[in-house]
Formats: C-alpha cells, sequence, structure tokens
C-alpha cells in the first residue's frame, strides 16, 4: 500500500490573480490582466460563461437596456462586428454574445467551469489568499477578485409545504438548459418583479390556466421591442464615441438618452402629459428620464406613477384587476423600473387568474395546489420568480476570511461595508466588481462593469511597477464613504419603497440602502481622483520595508 499522499505531494496552484465568476465582469478582467501580463484563473461555477445570462432562461428573459448600449466598448471591432437582431436582445442572443467574446479573445484556456469556490483566507505571513474550491485542489494567489454578479443568487422563499408539492417547481433564476413546455397545464407564477413581469405573458400563451401571485404590485413600461434595422445599428457605430463618452460620465445611470432640462412641475397639465405619453410610446427605462426631479421630489414623482396608473387601468378591463395592478406602496422608479411585452394586457385573458396574497397570504402548498387565507388553486406546475439575494447574496456563499480571521459575512452582519464599493476594510488584495457601495444595479452594467475592471486593473499595474504587498481600505475611509452612499441615497425617494435595493426582499437581512445614487459620472470621477492621489484612502505595504532592508 502507498504512503497517504502529504500535503507537498499536491503543491498548491498559485497565481497572481484569481477571479470569482465568468459573466461579463471576469471575462473582461481576464482579457485586461492578461494584456498587463498577470498570471490569472477565473473559477466559474456554471459550464459556460455569461454569468446572469447563463442561468435565467426563463421565457421572456431579456435586458432591460439596449442591446446597442449593453454591450462592451473596450473593443472598437467587437462594437463593429456583432449585430443585435432587437432592440432589447433576448437572453439567447446576449450568450452568444457573452460565447463570441470569449472565444474571439481565446478566453476559455483560463476559466475553469464547473467549479465553485467555497471559500478563500489571507494569510497574514506570506500575505497570498488561499482559495478553496469544489474540486479540493490547493490554490493559492496575490489577488482574489469577486466577480460575482449582483444578481446572481436566486431567492427561494421559505412557504410551507412547497418541498410537497408533487409538480414541476421551477425558479426564474436557475432555469432548466432543456426547453420547458407548459401547455395544457395549470400554472402558478409566485412573484411579479421583472422576471414575473417578463416570464408571464409568455406561459400565459401556452398554460391552459395561469395563476399569479402578486404580494406587491410593480410599475413597468413597454418595451416596444423591435427588430433592428441596419440603419440603426448603423447610427449606434457611427456614433459610438460620443455614446460611450454620454454612458460614462454624463448620464447619472450610464444609459444613453435625451437628458431632460427641466422638472415635472415646470410644465402644465397637458405638456407633462405629452411628455410622458411621448416617452410611453418610445418604451423603456427612459421613461423616467422624462423630467430631472422624478427621484428626488414626490409632487414630481406623483405625477409619472400616476401617469403609469392610468394607463395601467386603460389597459386592463377588469376594474378590480387594473385596481390590484396599479402599484401604491412605493414612488414609481424607486424599485428598478420594469420593462414589459404585453404584461398587463395578459391580465384581459380568460386563462389568467390574479391573487393578490398581500391581503390573502399563502398558508401553505399541497401536494397539488397553493392555498391562500381565502382560497385553493390547484396548479400542475409553479415558477418562483422570488428574485436574488441582491449585491451581497453571491459574496456571502463564499467563506472569505481576511485578518485575524475575521469573515466577511460577520463583517457585513449588519449590513455590507465598503470604500468605493470596491474594497473593505480587514480583507488585504481583495476587490469586489460592482459590489455594494457602487453605482452597479442602478446602472448599465456594463458600463459599470468596464469602469470597475480598468480601475483594478489600472492599480494591480500601479502596485507591481512599485513592488507593493498589499493594499487595503482603511476603516477611516470605508466609515466615510459609507456614511456618503446613505447620505446621497436619503437625499432621493428611493429608501422609500421596500425594495431589493435595501434587501427587503430577504427575510432578517440588514435595511440599508446598497447601492451608489450619486451618477456613473460622479462616482467615475471621485474613483478616479482616488487613484490620481495615490489611492488615497487605501494602506498599501511592501515597497517602503523593502528599501528600509536594503538601506541597513
Amino acid at each position: 500500500m502507498s504512503a497517504s499522499p502529504s500535503a507537498s505531494d499536491n503543491p498548491a496552484a498559485h497565481y497572481d490573480v484569481v477571479v470569482v465568476g465568468a459573466g461579463f465582469a471576469g471575462m473582461y478582467l481576464l482579457h485586461r490582466l492578461r494584456g498587463l501580463g498577470f498570471s490569472a484563473r477565473v473559477f466559474e461555477q456554471g459550464s459556460g460563461v455569461g454569468g446572469t445570462w447563463y442561468w435565467n432562461r426563463y421565457p421572456g428573459a431579456r435586458c432591460d437596456v439596449e442591446s446597442m448600449q449593453y454591450s462592451y466598448s473596450f473593443s472598437e471591432e467587437l462594437q463593429q462586428e456583432w449585430d443585435w437582431s432587437e432592440r432589447y436582445a433576448p437572453q439567447p442572443e446576449i450568450l452568444r454574445y457573452a460565447n463570441h467574446v470569449a472565444d474571439r479573445f481565446n478566453l476559455r484556456p483560463d476559466i475553469q467551469f464547473d467549479t465553485r469556490v467555497d471559500a478563500a483566507a489571507f494569510d497574514e505571513t506570506s500575505k497570498l489568499w488561499s482559495v478553496t474550491t469544489c474540486d479540493g485542489k490547493p490554490v493559492t494567489a496575490k489577488f482574489v477578485v469577486l466577480a460575482t454578479g449582483c444578481l446572481s443568487n436566486a431567492r427561494t422563499p421559505d412557504i410551507n409545504g412547497l418541498d410537497r408539492f408533487k409538480g414541476q417547481v421551477y425558479h426564474t433564476g436557475h432555469w432548466p438548459h432543456d426547453q420547458v413546455d407548459f401547455t395544457g397545464l395549470r400554472v402558478g407564477v409566485l412573484g411579479t418583479g421583472s422576471s414575473g413581469i417578463q416570464s408571464v405573458p409568455v406561459i400565459a400563451e401556452q398554460a391552459s390556466h395561469l395563476t399569479v401571485f402578486q404580494r406587491t404590485a410593480n410599475f413597468s413600461i413597454p418595451a416596444r421591442n423591435a427588430k433592428l434595422t441596419e440603419e440603426e445599428r448603423a447610427w449606434f457605430r457611427a456614433n459610438y464615441p460620443e455614446i460611450r463618452r454620454v454612458e460614462r460620465e454624463v448620464a447619472r445611470n450610464g444609459i444613453y438618452t435625451d437628458l431632460p432640462d427641466r422638472g415635472a412641475l415646470d410644465d402644465g397639465d397637458n405638456e407633462r402629459r405629452a411628455r410622458y405619453e411621448a416617452r410611453w410610446q418610445r418604451g423603456g427605462l427612459t421613461f423616467m428620464s422624462a423630467y430631472n426631479n422624478l427621484a428626488l421630489d414626490r409632487a414630481a414623482n406623483d405625477t409619472a406613477a400616476n401617469f403609469v396608473r392610468e394607463k395601467i387601468a386603460e389597459i386592463v378591463k377588469d376594474p378590480e384587476t387594473a385596481k390590484l395592478l396599479q402599484p401604491n406602496s412605493h414612488p414609481i422608479g424607486s424599485k428598478r423600473i420594469c420593462i414589459d411585452t404585453d404584461y398587463f394586457a395578459t391580465f384581459n385573458r380568460p386563462n389568467v387568474t390574479l391573487v393578490d396574497i398581500q391581503r390573502h397570504p399563502i398558508e401553505e402548498i399541497t401536494e397539488n395546489a397553493v392555498r391562500t387565507t381565502a382560497a385553493k388553486y390547484e396548479l400542475d406546475a409553479l415558477v418562483l420568480a422570488t428574485g436574488f439575494d441582491a449585491m451581497t447574496g453571491s459574496v456571502a456563499k463564499i467563506d472569505i476570511r481576511g485578518r485575524d480571521g475575521l469573515t466577511l459575512n460577520r463583517k457585513w452582519a449588519e449590513g455590507p461595508r465598503t470604500y468605493l464599493g470596491l474594497m473593505s476594510a480587514g480583507f488585504p488584495n481583495l476587490f469586489i466588481i460592482t459590489g455594494p457601495g457602487s453605482p452597479s444595479v442602478l446602472s448599465n452594467m456594463i458600463v459599470s462593469i468596464e469602469q470597475h475592471v480598468d480601475w483594478i486593473s489600472d492599480c494591480l499595474d500601479y502596485m507591481r511597477k512599485r513592488e507593493l504587498d498589499t493594499m487595503e481600505a482603511t476603516r477611516e475611509a470605508e466609515d466615510k464613504w459609507v456614511a456618503h452612499v446613505n447620505e446621497v441615497a436619503h437625499t432621493t425617494l428611493y429608501p422609500q419603497a421596500n425594495s431589493w435595493y435595501m434587501g427587503a426582499n430577504i427575510p432578517g437581512k440588514p435595511r440599508i440602502f446598497m447601492p451608489y445614487i450619486g451618477g456613473v459620472g460622479a462616482y467615475r470621477q471621485i474613483c478616479d481622483e482616488v487613484a490620481a492621489k495615490g489611492y488615497e484612502g487605501f494602506a498599501m505595504t511592501g515597497a517602503a520595508r523593502r528599501q528600509r532592508a536594503a538601506a541597513s
């Protein structure tokens, strides 16, 4: 019998950088690191690239940012060569785009698929991170970058009896890769956030009957999706330099559109309604850009909210159903506004029922039904459109230990704390892409991803050139940034909503406004100024110690 292998028989693989996640953030970071000559390994839990677009394959899934803008800008050739087919790209097309990028830049050799990162611990002596993956092979790295995504940890609700249901149960965030056919089935959809609003019209066309269980009515704007013409694609390509400049430096949410020059109350009723009508007919997220104070002034916000409520009443024929679908619990836009294709009109179908579980909560799920306090709804299949543990959930699944064995989960128990959304004090050389405290989910995600990746890549190059070993956010800088993020948030209407921005969809999760609402351009300027001042607010070690040793 051979002796048991020792640790020395299985030495740890070492990389300059370990990246967790091969979505749009992880792929671009790998490309940048390669260009700078860093060795890197990307660990991806899924079997392919694409991140959220790999997992979210539910019926009707598509991006809510126009495809010509929800795309990489780092390669002019890529911008010019890829043909988006629709104004709002559907999930399969976005996934094809992600795979095209992976192949075009030959990224796959440095990505390890089907590999979950379970833990990462910082060794204060070696100043290296020890990374534990599900395959058990030891890995060390000088830097770890979490490119785990803001909406990648699907939330399964805690409902009595869910495990007893004999029919098929699907979660929109972990949809099967094979085609799901609801033809002839009685289907229940639980949840009316973005994934519910996108999937309901498609499922309704197949199901013999669809029951939608709604706890909170949500504002939604028609997408007005359509095929892109060659002229439209050509216009974007010719104007990309200016479009990208506006996305990065001017637009608060990183989306190119006509910017408003007045507040909602500066116009009379007829002019204001005409402006809203024009945005409604155009469709999309830019409805909230009709005026410049809709996120700041409740009276102004009410004019937009009332307009949408009136539209719902016009579309939905049954007055009681229309009333249930009209949101009244939060200002419009304080939750990420949804965009849809025929969502409200779907409730005019004879095979669709809306159930108000705010008034009549779900008591239990039986083997073949959902039972509320008012009625029992027999079902063959159940779709959980219950969202994500946003911003922090994907990070929380990893046992991350920094200085003195402190876990990131313990540090964030009262709410996430970061400096610039990039690093958290006590965790040297650990970076987060689009983390809490950055614009992230309040913006065009790819604009924010590229900004973070570029900043982190430039920072690592800066450290290497100066022979610096560690970089860490100072507690003082972190405290000031957390206070600033919350101060800015409370100048707006956003905290008035029980949204996943606040962690309100997760029982027991601390209520703190997680993204930075100060705007993409302002945030970029802050980050650039921090870097220009030698990474102000970050403590760096390495070069000074070596200089002292050389002098002695």
